[in-house]
């Protein structure tokens, strides 16, 4: 699963200026930039030329499945997850970044010299924007870099034993900076002279564009995958039930603050699956219509394990399965029971966070695409048995890294003044019976041991 980094920097410059002009604002009216991006997207580039040496790898590609056997067996599971806090995993940067270097011809040798660089898709931006080969600024901040498997989660530095063990040149890497100061002015001529100031990770994008400051507080993020994040204050909260630990954001000076992280692979991806593979609807909102032509899920399950399972199984060896399947069943069970899928998979990671964190969630604050479908905000609601909250913004992710940008360069205060620009613009209330909560989401249960070791 690949991006076209070219692409992505040909559709930056035109949302950058297409966003100008409608606003009609210069360069001299933009008080920051803050940039968010896919973590975990692994891609090398030419430091003399710019041009990438291949097409990024994004993170839900499994093609280092071997690899993640391999290293579980020596030096083991615990070696990363220890300093990293992360599981070893298809998901992290690491070793998409050893397949590229064993994998395209010549770029090791380039990578050891100095002239080929790694970074995540906001790496790469930065790094165009102040002025690419020559100039640019090679930095990421603490968010990304605590998902590449390669930083030290107390150290805030590139672990050098790590990067041994991966055999991953350390010149290749970013200069590791905080999420909210001034890395450097922009040299792009629609942005010049406005200061960088900004970078988070897209989900704790979202954990501050969601204003969770305090140690308790989480926010789930509803898009391609599913990533419910929580605030565990100064100190790394070690999992003992399939989360990842990780930074949560540090603003500038700060003491960074870290997060229990529950990463789901597929959730808004399934509905496209059953738009574009299956022609079942025709664009993804079509899918809660198509849901409420039945009264329940008649009985079936879809476990989108297309990349493995992520939080809190961790099992790359998995896949899609579709459970109870009758001659009852039609397209709209389909439909539901791909909605429910992403509701099913929140409780798992609520239930293994509340373990973790011995804190109970009151209440879920939610955003992303999919909190558009009233349906599924329902159903998240009655299988979690708690309120779900979406906010009158729902665009959290770039809300968060304006607000680092601008708390960087003065325009904002202080996180105080960030809270009270939140506030709620929809609730959903539990009504489902205790009975038939239970019963619905055992059945899950039974449906995801179903999806384990498909792959030998």
């Amino acid at each position: 699963m690949e991006h076209d980094p070219e692409e992505i920097w040909l559709r930056t410059q035109e949302v950058i200026a297409g966003a100008l002009r409608q606003s009609g604002a210069k360069p001299s009216d933009l008080a920051a930039i803050g940039i968010t991006n896919q973590r975990e997207t692994t891609l090398l580039w030419d430091r003399r030329t710019g041009k990438p040496v291949a097409n990024a790898i994004v993170w839900q590609d499994t093609r280092v499945a071997g690899d993640v056997a391999k290293f579980s067996r020596d030096p083991g599971q615990d070696f990363f997850r220890a300093k990293t806090g992360l599981p070893l995993a298809t998901y992290f940067s690491a070793l998409k970044i050893c397949w590229l270097l064993e994998n395209v011809p010549g770029i090791r040798s380039q990578a050891e010299a100095g002239n080929v660089l790694f970074g995540n898709i906001d790496t790469f931006l930065v790094w165009k924007l102040t002025g690419g080969p020559g100039k640019g600024v090679h930095v990421t901040d603490v968010t990304n870099a605590s998902r590449t498997q390669l930083m030290d989660l107390k150290t805030l530095s590139w672990d050098q034993d790590i990067l041994k063990t991966f055999g991953i040149p350390a010149q290749m890497l970013p200069r590791i900076c905080s999420s909210s100061e001034i890395y450097a002015n922009a040299a792009e001529p629609e942005l010049a002279g406005v200061p960088i100031a900004g970078i988070l990770g897209d989900q704790q994008a979202a954990l501050v564009g969601q204003t969770c400051f305090a140690a308790g507080e989480a926010k789930n993020t509803y898009g391609t995958g599913c990533f419910l994040l929580m605030n565990t204050g100064e100190h790394p909260a070690p999992s003992k039930h399939g989360l990842l630990t990780t930074v949560a954001y540090k603003l500038g000076a700060q003491p960074a603050r870290y997060a229990l992280e529950g990463s789901i692979a597929i959730a808004g991806a399934l509905v496209q699956w059953m738009r574009d593979n299956l022609g079942l609807i025709q664009a993804s909102p079509e899918i809660e219509e198509l849901a409420r032509t039945v009264e329940d899920n008649g009985g079936v399950y879809f476990v989108p394990a297309f990349s493995g399972l992520y939080a809190p199984y961790w099992k790359d060896t998995a896949r899609g399965v579709i459970a109870g399947l009758t001659r009852y069943a039609n397209k709209g069970h389909l439909a539901r029971a791909a909605l429910e899928a992403t509701a099913f998979q929140t409780r798992d990671v609520v239930t293994a966070m509340e373990q973790d964190s011995g804190i109970q969630l009151n209440v879920l604050r939610v955003d992303g695409g999919m909190v558009e479908n009233d349906l599924l905000m329902q159903f998240q609601a009655d299988i979690l048995d708690r309120p779900v909250v979406r906010p009158l913004a729902k665009e959290m992710t770039a809300l968060g890294a304006a607000y680092a940008a601008g708390l960087a360069v003065g325009f904002f205060k202080s996180t105080d003044e960030l809270r009270s620009h939140w506030s709620a613009g929809r609730e959903w209330r539990p009504k489902m019976e205790a009975i038939r909560r239970e019963s619905l989401y055992q059945s899950w249960e039974k449906a995801v041991t179903r999806s384990f070791d498909w792959l030998e």
